[in-house]
């Protein structure tokens, strides 16, 4: 049975008017009246008790107008979430970040998406640099935030901002009553850093600093992920080296301070695979271009 001809159908049968519902469908009386008969056939049925004075439905007419009804129906949400998805208005998109920024501009731009794109599931998760890069690759998320960059000619990548690295201390840290610190004075402190693995990662970004302040920490506690290695700092552990971002967002036990010396600064880049040309990415990655012109000048 054609999709148009119970289109047809419920027109008559709620117009009870074959001229009414030729009006209203903007096509002749008669083609109609020929349409509704062939349906009738087709079914061999009688879906109209037809006078002179008016018309009315068969019970099987009312049957067929309640499934109608209900088959248009669907018809009309497919076709409307098919080209909502299409154009990235709406469907899934998953999002992977690593867990320090949660604490800058990520929950604004993803505020920001939602306010464009308001009917689209986001799929939200933490993960380290390692598990990002093996996500995409295996198509696992959609879109990888990360910190460094993720070193692959498959994933094409947009800077989203830089920032500057401070330092994390416990509050009962001697360092933290200083007026200024000097990274150099740190060699005989406990380095708190993350992640534990693969290496290299954002640990050997810190080393790195260490190195070109001419030491090599006493002591480093390795950690998995960010917030492990802040719930070290807040326990007396040691010190830890962080976004600047970090400090918006107060932890009982830990500080936050600026020091003197070598400060390559961070940056988050947001990433996703060359093929992935799905709308709900493309639309995301285009948010976070404008979003990044505005914070980065």
């Amino acid at each position: 049975m054609e999709f148009k001809r119970l289109k047809y159908f419920l027109a008559v049968a709620e117009e009870l008017h074959f001229g009414r519902a030729a009006t209203r469908l903007d096509m002749a009386q008669p083609p109609l009246s020929r349409q509704i008969a062939a349906l009738e056939t087709d079914l061999d049925v009688q879906l109209f008790d037809r006078s002179r004075s008016q018309i009315r439905l068969t019970q099987a007419g009312v049957v067929l107008q309640d499934h109608a009804r209900q088959i248009l129906s669907r018809l009309d949400a497919a076709y409307r979430d098919t080209r909502l998805v299409g154009s990235g208005s709406g469907g899934r998109l998953r999002i992977a970040f690593v867990g320090s920024a949660s604490h800058g501009l990520l929950p604004t731009l993803i505020k920001s998406y939602r306010s464009f794109y308001p009917n689209v599931e986001l799929a939200l998760s933490a993960m380290n640099n390692a598990e990002l890069s093996h996500g995409l690759i295996a198509r696992d998320i959609d879109v990888a935030v990360a910190r460094p960059a993720l070193n692959d000619d498959e994933f094409r990548h947009e800077l989203l901002c830089r920032e500057k690295l401070i330092l994390a201390l416990p509050d009962n840290s001697r360092l933290a009553s200083l007026p200024e610190i000097r990274f150099a004075d740190l060699a005989d402190q406990v380095f708190v850093l993350y992640p534990r693995r693969p290496r290299p990662g954002y640990a050997d970004v810190v080393l790195n600093i260490c190195a070109r302040e001419g030491f090599t920490p006493a002591k480093l506690e390795l950690t998995q992920d960010f917030q492990s290695a802040i719930s070290l700092v807040s326990v007396g552990v040691g010190l830890s080296v962080v976004p600047e971002s970090v400090s918006s967002t107060q932890r009982p036990g830990v500080v936050y301070r600026p020091y003197l010396g070598d400060n390559p600064g961070t940056a988050l880049t947001v990433h996703a695979r060359l093929d992935n040309r799905a709308p709900q990415v493309m639309n995301f990655l285009e948010i976070t271009r404008k979003f990044a012109r505005k914070t980065l000048g």
